[in-house]
């Protein structure tokens, strides 16, 4: 398997993790501060899936320090196929996460004008970018490794 930026165990790999983590974490924490986001289904599933989006990548952040303190490279192919699969499910729940919140978003507070909350709305708003933030860096990723496989 080929060695190009993004891969497990290289830098770039790692901040991309990092990023992932980072943005997901902080969708979490702007949608948690809000006193009555458990009221949408869409949001509480937007914590959900940014939940296991910072798992994920936490994880497999130390995996990708671990290797690069080992100066080692993860090129199983087995390891790489879990990579892609477990990419791809937490891409896709982070973008339906992100776009279900978004729609609500827009359409009760913007379309409805319901938003009487003042500072809640712009953290649901805040929540939904970090949330596509978190879902960009996970396709990069999943691309990549998808790539990884199939250079494989």
């Amino acid at each position: 398997m080929k060695d190009f930026p993004g891969t497990p165990g290289t830098l770039t790999g790692l901040l991309l993790r990092i990023s992932q983590c980072v943005f997901a974490a902080g969708s979490i924490a702007s949608m948690a501060t809000t006193t009555s986001f458990f009221n949408f289904t869409a949001f509480c599933y937007l914590i959900a899936s940014m939940g296991l989006q910072v798992i994920w990548s936490f994880v497999l952040a130390l995996l990708d320090a671990y290797a690069l303190v080992r100066r080692k490279a993860f090129h199983n192919l087995l390891l790489v196929s879990l990579f892609v699969v477990g990419d791809w499910v937490t891409a896709t729940l982070s973008l339906a996460a992100a776009s279900a919140s978004a729609g609500i978003t827009v359409l009760y507070f913007s379309d409805l004008g319901h938003c009487n909350f003042g500072g809640e709305c712009q953290k649901y708003q805040m929540s939904v970018c970090f949330a596509y933030l978190s879902w960009v860096t996970i396709a990069i990723s999943s691309l990549i490794m998808l790539w990884l496989l199939a250079a494989g």
